[in-house]
């Protein structure tokens, strides 16, 4: 079984919807710290798109309360919650806000431009269910400004990943990567733009898969490539 590797794949999987969750869609929490491109694209894929009938959103979080993503999901019909991390302690904010999530019975929570590193308190309890995407393989470049290090090295392609998030930086199981095509990108701003198109699409996809696999999510590296069937 090999990880998902392009977005033609995703498109030739047949599907299934609600077979992982007992036919019922699966409920995501979706986190951000920003304007929420990511969540806009995933909200849509639950309305009208790849996730529809599979997934519903049941909260998106921030950690900021003026974050302007939480205004645009508002307006888009989703629950939000907010929960201020400024001048707190990582592990008891956390602890603090996986209470507040928990409420909300997520089947899934999905990092969509959460700009934080996660500690114990909160990946314990949702392991195995905590997604992040990555703008780059998580083999090469870990942390922040990952289209940045991309222009800055001059690369011909890059590739979006999506993982599973386990205590590490970005070192989790991998379910999905698509490359991106760099080649004539010479501004940040067009590379940003054309890993952005990936991000948008490729997220819903990697969920899609997920929620439809009835095989347990395993943690080891040496079983990464069998985490999606």
């Amino acid at each position: 079984m090999n990880v998902l590797t392009s977005l033609e794949q995703f498109r030739q999987a047949p599907l299934s919807f609600g077979e992982g969750l007992g036919g019922r869609a699966a409920r995501l929490a979706i986190l951000l710290s920003g304007r929420g491109s990511n969540m806009m694209a995933l909200v849509e894929a639950t309305k009208t798109g790849v996730l529809k009938g599979l997934a519903e959103v049941a909260v998106v979080f921030s950690n900021k309360p003026d974050a302007f993503g939480l205004e645009t999901a508002a307006a888009l019909g989703c629950p939000v919650a907010a929960l201020p991390s400024q001048g707190r302690k990582r592990e008891v904010f956390d602890a603090e806000a996986a209470q507040l999530l928990q409420q909300y019975q997520p089947d899934f929570v999905v990092l969509a431009g959460y700009m934080r590193i996660l500690s114990p308190a909160f990946i314990q309890p949702f392991a195995g269910r905590i997604l992040n995407i990555h703008p780059a393989d998580t083999h090469q470049h870990q942390g922040l400004h990952a289209y940045e290090w991309a222009f800055d090295n001059k690369l011909t392609e890059t590739k979006i990943t999506v993982h599973l998030v386990d205590e590490g930086l970005d070192t989790g199981p991998i379910l999905a990567q698509q490359t991106v095509d760099l080649r004539g990108a010479d501004t940040l701003a067009e590379v940003e733009r054309r890993g952005l198109a990936v991000e948008h699409e490729l997220y819903a996809w990697a969920l899609v898969e997920l929620i439809k696999s009835k095989q347990p999510v395993m943690s080891s590296a040496a079983e990464t490539s069998r985490v999606l069937k």
